[in-house]
Parts: structure tokens; sequence; C-alpha cells
């Protein structure tokens, strides 16, 4: 079959199981799935790759689930990552979060932007690409991972390591808007530490004030991110203090020690070690006593496993005329008869494990717009689902 053929055999497909698709994204709103609590939303999934007849499905014992489709040597994954953020403030919400509301077209709810909609999408271009018999060559793995809004990426250095899984590339499934994204900047969280000695607030003379000692690093910091580097692409690196504590025997003594959190988005050419020495000349030129350190994350998944890491997450980027850039481009333009957006997220994704860490190349494709993701407004049109999942099951044409 030849691919304008197959493009529309694929959209054909695809738009029978409309409702199908619409119930499944309902169900998956309707599954409270925060991060390390997404056991339920895991088995519905589970309950889903099985009835649309995916080869194999499995849960890790981290508790991500890999459903394949085909037994070929070629080994490609989609990743959707299936924990949610909360739902902050309920009287701002114009609807239940957890209802799955739909209206014209659209479904509304607490993850369906950001970003299990995408994974509706996934199952049934698993389904169309297993009742088509397309691509015998290859392995197609649709992977719902658990923990990304957590700590991003840890997810996938557990499916590398442990998983054994290792595509020859990865479609990171996270909000584009349709749009082809080859990049994100990386981020890191780190701590700067200053001690003091506590004493009554009536007499600051008898101690040293921790939070005295740190006023001069922050005003630092806040110059530091002015200068630092720049990317056509993916933007400016940045620092930002997020958070400040005191510890100090009571409100009327002195802190006996402060601790800043640091929030640093990394483009290109920055990492881990470029970023602690800057805070550390920052800190230097300050004239204080003070430490740096780089975060550790080691909540344990909904199953109980802990898999420590570094909150350290590397910055990624494809150049445009990467060969599986290109074919997703021509895909695109093959499947909906227009020149797609090629673009970037502005948050993080999985990718910076998948290729921050590993290398291996990762585009970014799927439905919904990242200006709902953690809003109110979350949500994602029909028209997105079947749109994705058509791409989804196209792709592999072209690799």
């Amino acid at each position: 079959m030849d691919r304008a053929k197959l493009a529309g055999k694929i959209q054909q497909e695809i738009a029978k199981y409309e409702t199908e698709m619409i119930k499944f994204m309902r169900d998956l709103i309707r599954i409270p799935s925060e991060s390390c609590q997404e056991k339920e939303v895991i088995q519905r999934i589970k309950e889903e790759m099985e009835k649309t007849g995916f080869d194999e499905v499995i849960i890790d014992p981290m508790g991500n689930i890999l459903g394949r489709i085909g037994y070929g040597e070629r080994i490609i994954a989609y990743d959707a990552h299936v924990d949610t953020v909360g739902t902050g403030n309920p009287d701002e919400w114009k609807w239940d979060p957890f209802e799955g509301k739909f209206e014209d077209g659209i479904i509304y709810g607490r993850g369906a932007t950001d970003q299990e909609g995408a994974m509706v999408s996934m199952v049934y271009a698993g389904k169309v690409i297993k009742d088509l018999g397309l691509y015998e060559d290859f392995s197609l793995y649709f992977v719902g991972s658990i923990q990304e809004e957590d700590c991003d990426g840890l997810c996938w250095q557990y499916i590398i390591n442990e998983d054994k899984l290792k595509p020859e590339m990865v479609v990171i499934t996270e909000p584009t808007n349709l749009n082809i994204y080859r990049g994100q900047r990386g981020r890191m969280e780190m701590e700067v530490i200053t001690e003091g000695i506590s004493c009554h607030g009536s007499a600051p003379e008898r101690g040293v004030n921790s939070l005295y000692k740190m006023a001069p690093i922050i005003t630092g910091i806040e110059k530091l991110n002015e200068r630092l580097r720049d990317d056509e692409f993916l933007g400016k690196g940045t620092i930002a203090v997020t958070h400040i504590t005191n510890q100090t025997p009571s409100l009327c003594a002195i802190p006996n020690r402060t601790a800043i959190h640091l929030d640093r988005r990394l483009t290109v050419g920055e990492d881990k070690e470029l970023a602690v020495k800057q805070v550390e000349e920052v800190i230097a030129a300050a004239g204080v006593e003070a430490r740096v350190g780089i975060l550790n994350y080691d909540t344990p998944s909904y199953t109980g496993l802990v898999y420590p890491t570094e909150k350290y997450y590397p910055t990624w980027v494809l150049e445009e005329d990467h060969e599986i850039i290109k074919a997703a481009v021509a895909a695109y333009q093959d499947l909906f008869q227009e020149k797609p957006v090629v673009d970037k997220w502005t948050f993080s994704t999985n990718g910076v494990s998948i290729m921050g860490r590993y290398g291996i190349p990762c585009i970014g494709f799927g439905p919904a717009n990242e200006v709902y993701a953690h809003s109110v407004n979350d949500q994602v049109p029909v028209d997105h689902l079947l749109k994705a999942a058509a791409f989804y099951a196209f792709y592999p044409e072209y690799l």
C-alpha cells in the first residue's frame, strides 16, 4: 500500500474508535493519579491495552506499564506519563476536575492536557497498527510512565537500566498542540545553606544571624540570572530562589540555619558542574561561609520501590535536520497535507533521561496545548486525540 493510501486507511480506522477513545479518556480523568498514586490508572490502562489486542502488557516493579505491539528486531517507543499534579483550590474550578466533562468536542479535567490524553491516542494507534498488520520489522512499545511530575525522567532511568528496554528512538507525547518538538532546556534543584548562632532576638549581637549571611547570596543569585548563557533555539538559562527556610528556636530568636532552594534551568552548553560552580562563585563574592549542593529524590513509587537519583535533568536538543525530525515532518505533511510547526517545550519532560542521560534520540508530538497544563482549564480536544493517534500509527512508516 502506498503512503497516501496508508494515511487515508489509518485515519479511517482511527475514526471508527472515536466513541471508545472518548470513554477511555473520561475514565482516566475520573481516576485521581497524582505522582506516587498511579496504581488504579495503570490498571485501567492495562485493561484497555488487553481489550485492544496488545501482544504483551507488562507492569514493571516500579509500576510503569509497557504495552508491546509486534515482534520485530527494531524497537521504538512512545512515552506518556500518566501521573498528574494536584487540583489546587477547588473553588477555582468551574467543573469537577474528576468528572471528565465532555462538551463541544472538548474533554475537560485534571490530566487531560498533561498528559493522559496522549495515552488514549497511543493505545488506539497500537490497535490500528495491530489490526492492519503494519511494520512487521518493529517492536513498538507504548509506555505509561509514573512519577514524572515529581521527578521527570526517573521512570526512564528505571526502564532503561532495570527493564533493559533500549529503543532506537522515542516519541515523547507531552502536549505540543500537534506540533513537532525537538528539545527542551534542562533543569536542576540546588540548595544553599548558611549556618549561624542562635540567641535571643532582644540582643542580636550575641549571636550570628544565618539569614543575614544569606542575604548577599540571594542578591548575587538575582544578578547571576542576568548573565547566564542564551541559545537561539532553546532560549536563556535561568536561576531563581524559589523557597527559603529558617531554623530558629522561636520567632523572637536569631535563626541559626538558613536554606534557600534554587530552580536552575539549563540551556545548551550548561550542565550541573557549571551550575554549581557559578553558585560557588556567588558565595565567594558575597564573602560569607555557605555550602551548595544538588538535591536528591528518593520518594517510593506506588509499588513501594525506591530508586534514588539526583535532581539533575539534562538539557537535550536534536538538530532540525536530524533524520527522525525529517521523518516526522514528512509523515505529518503526508498525513495532514500541511507543513508542521517545529518547536520546543517550555517545560521539562522525560527526554531529560531518554536523550539527556542516555543519548537516545527523541521527538515530541502530543495532543492538547501546553498552556492548559496544570491549570483549572485542563482540557484536550477530541480532534487532537484522533490526529495524534493517526500520527503515532503512521510515523513508523518513515523510520
